[in-house]
C-alpha cells in the first residue's frame, strides 16, 4: 500500500503553522499570515499606536520585522532550516498609524544552501512602503518545524496527553 506524501503546498501550510505558534515576536506584533506557498508568503500587520516614533509615523523598525517575518515564512516554507544571512530594507514612504500593512515575500533564486528573496510591504490602498531583499543560508537535513513537535502540540492543543 502506498504511503501518500504530502504536497509541497501541503508542507508550506503545515511549516508556517507550526513556525507562527512558536514565533512570539510575530504573533506579539499582531501579525497574520495570510498566504503562504512553498517559496513564498504574505503577511498582514496594523500599525498600532506603539508602533509610532516621534514623527507620528511607523518606526521603520516594525515595517522591516514585519518584511522579515515574511521573509522568514517564505524561506522556510519547504520544511528545511533556514536562516537569514543578512537583508537589506529601502524605505519609499511612511506607514501612518491604523494603516493595515501586507508584506509579500517570493523567491528570486534557491541553490544550494542559499537563497534570495524579495518582499514588498504596501499599505491598503496598495502604496509602496518599503522594498526588503533578504539572503539565506539553509541547514541541509534540518527540518523547520519537527514532526514530532507538531505532533506533541496537536496533541496539547487538543487537551490530550502528550507521550
Amino acid at each position: 500500500m502506498p504511503t501518500l506524501q504530502p504536497t509541497p503546498q501541503q508542507i508550506a501550510e503545515r511549516v508556517a503553522e507550526g513556525m507562527l505558534r512558536r514565533d512570539r515576536a510575530t504573533r506579539t506584533l499582531g501579525m497574520a499570515v495570510l498566504a503562504v506557498a512553498p517559496g513564498a508568503a504574505t503577511l498582514a500587520m496594523r500599525v498600532r499606536e506603539d508602533m509610532l516614533n516621534g514623527h507620528d509615523t511607523c518606526h521603520g523598525g516594525f515595517i522591516a520585522t514585519l518584511a522579515d517575518s515574511a521573509f522568514a515564512f517564505a524561506c522556510n516554507s519547504y520544511d528545511e532550516l533556514t536562516v537569514a544571512s543578512s537583508f537589506g530594507i529601502d524605505f519609499i514612504a511612511p506607514a501612518q498609524r491604523d494603516d493595515q500593512l501586507t508584506a509579500s515575500c517570493i523567491e528570486i533564486s534557491k541553490s544550494g544552501r542559499t537563497g534570495v528573496y524579495d518582499t514588498e510591504v504596501t499599505n491598503q490602498r496598495g502604496e509602496r512602503i518599503a522594498v526588503f531583499r533578504g539572503r539565506s543560508h539553509t541547514m541541509k537535513g534540518k527540518p523547520a518545524v519537527s514532526s514530532t513537535a507538531m505532533e506533541i502540540e496537536a496533541v496539547a492543543a487538543s487537551g490530550g496527553d502528550t507521550p
